[in-house]
């Protein structure tokens, strides 16, 4: 059987490794930003605020994720507190970093006086980017992945490129023989890259109302996340009541033909939190556009204007116009 594991490490410097999941999440975040400067210029945002909200916004979503990751398992962490801290040996949720994202956006966007909501629907593509690259980390450190499936499976029936199928052949604690894995990395960074397309077709859209692409965006990431980590057999878990574990199995039956569930420890839990999460986001989501358009407060198009009450915090003068360019052309006139 040719398999193989990739060196998550990509070079060393002294005694510090580079790994490729920092380079592969920093293209992520690059990716997002060019995208987003790319749009915001549509509605006369300077590149300069999407550079300072992604450097604010990474490490509170950082921290948001860890603070998350670490409330849903307390259990492994209340009798060795100071573990908490310890980032580098795993333990991020992306809800949480997607929670953290946003705390930090509505501040930052109050600040420079713009609308949240008006910023949220130009930055939510550049987040789905980033999630789908991102995702490529966690293929190079060989985790978040699935239960086991047969390589024929893999090769044949999902014809998945063969570095990916020699990649997933993984041995750890539950398969300690070794085994191969559901790629969910993949299935999640192709549902993300499927996804951008859509957001990139709404935003052209006419009837698109402000708020609308973000929520399009919870419920197309969440649906696939729905589906995805009931693959994961390391799911965030709780014990919950019998009758919410049989809606979600049911919700989730109809691809029981192709894939099985990954294996949740009936001891650790019987709801994935991931998956529960994803069902109230999709609800939420679906509930503000269709009370946002019958109150009449859907009153603004995504492709009206984007002004902001605070121009001197953005480098505009009052009619929105870049201060240093208008000084330059009043020096001109001189």
């Amino acid at each position: 059987m040719d398999t193989f594991a990739i060196n998550p490490v990509l070079f060393e410097i002294g005694g510090l490794s580079i790994r490729w999941y920092g380079l592969i999440l920093g293209l992520g975040a690059l990716a997002g930003l060019l995208l987003a400067v790319r749009e915001g210029k549509r509605f006369g945002i300077k590149p300069d605020f999407f550079m300072d909200l992604l450097l604010l916004g990474a490490p509170s979503a950082i921290i948001a994720a860890r603070i998350y990751y670490v409330a849903f398992s307390w259990d492994q962490y209340k009798d060795r507190p100071l573990d908490m801290f310890k980032i580098w040996e795993g333990g991020i949720a992306i809800y949480g970093a997607i929670i953290g994202a946003f705390i930090c956006g509505i501040i930052y966007a109050r600040y420079k006086g713009y609308r949240f909501l008006r910023i949220a629907d130009v930055a939510v593509p550049s987040i789905l980017v980033g999630q789908m690259i991102g995702r490529w980390g966690n293929f190079m450190n060989q985790e978040a992945y699935g239960g086991p499936v047969s390589e024929e499976f893999l090769r044949n029936t999902l014809h998945i490129p063969s570095f990916i199928v020699n990649h997933m052949f993984i041995v750890d604690s539950a398969i300690p023989e070794g085994a191969f894995r559901h790629p969910a990395f993949l299935y999640e960074s192709l549902w993300s890259l499927v996804g951008l397309a859509i957001l990139f077709v709404l935003r052209r859209q006419k009837f698109l109302r402000v708020g609308e692409l973000t929520a399009a965006y919870f419920i197309w990431y969440s649906i696939g996340r729905f589906f995805i980590e009931a693959l994961r057999i390391d799911s965030l878990a709780f014990m919950g009541p019998n009758w919410l574990v049989s809606l979600i199995n049911g919700l989730w039956s109809p691809i029981s033909g192709v894939f099985d569930q990954g294996y949740l420890d009936p001891a650790y839990g019987n709801i994935r939190i991931s998956q529960l999460l994803a069902l109230l986001l999709i609800i939420a989501a679906v509930i503000f556009i269709i009370v946002r358009r019958v109150t009449g407060q859907a009153d603004v198009r995504y492709s009206d204007p984007i002004v902001t009450t605070k121009p001197e915090r953005n480098g505009l003068t009052a009619d929105g116009q870049d201060i240093a360019t208008a000084s330059k052309a009043g020096e001109d006139k001189k």
